[in-house]
């Protein structure tokens, strides 16, 4: 774990360090549900992040999040990770991603959220989204899957 917060610390520091290649900072509201076999619950959270472009089609970005299952005896889950995608149509992104997700209860796990979304701007500063994540868990606890949509603001 503490490889993987320094790996994405490092790609942090050069993307910042690469001005001439940014396209957009974003932050948004999101929500949605989380589910394991045959329980799900509703979830809801922030997030906030900084995409760079690669030319005219393609762009990278990182991301950092904070999520919480919205039952008793849940805790804020924080996340790390980023999205590489493409631009399919002006103002639309489809994007595959990945994260890292720290534990959401006492006694659960860290999780590697891997997934994909697409997003759709709303006039010139403002977006919204829907994304798939699997999330997984290890050490025999059941893998999860999360649906989330987010209304943003671009910067």
């Amino acid at each position: 774990m503490r490889i993987a917060l320094v790996s994405l610390a490092a790609v942090a520091a050069v993307a910042a360090a690469t001005p001439a290649l940014a396209n957009e900072a974003r932050v948004e509201a999101r929500g949605g549900v989380i589910w394991n076999g045959s329980d799900s619950e509703a979830t809801a959270g922030v997030a906030a992040g900084y995409d760079y472009d690669l030319g005219d089609k393609l762009f990278v970005g990182v991301q950092g999040s904070a999520d919480k299952i919205l039952t008793d005896n849940t805790r804020v889950s924080w996340g790390a990770g980023g999205r590489v995608g493409v631009k399919v149509l002006p103002g639309t992104k489809a994007y595959a991603l990945a994260d890292w997700q720290s534990k959401n209860t006492r006694y659960g796990n860290s999780a590697v959220g891997v997934g994909g979304g697409i997003q759709q701007d709303v006039g010139s500063r403002y977006y919204v989204k829907a994304e798939y994540q699997h999330l997984l868990v290890g050490d025999n606890t059941p893998d999860a899957d999360r649906g989330l949509v987010g209304v943003g603001v671009k910067f």
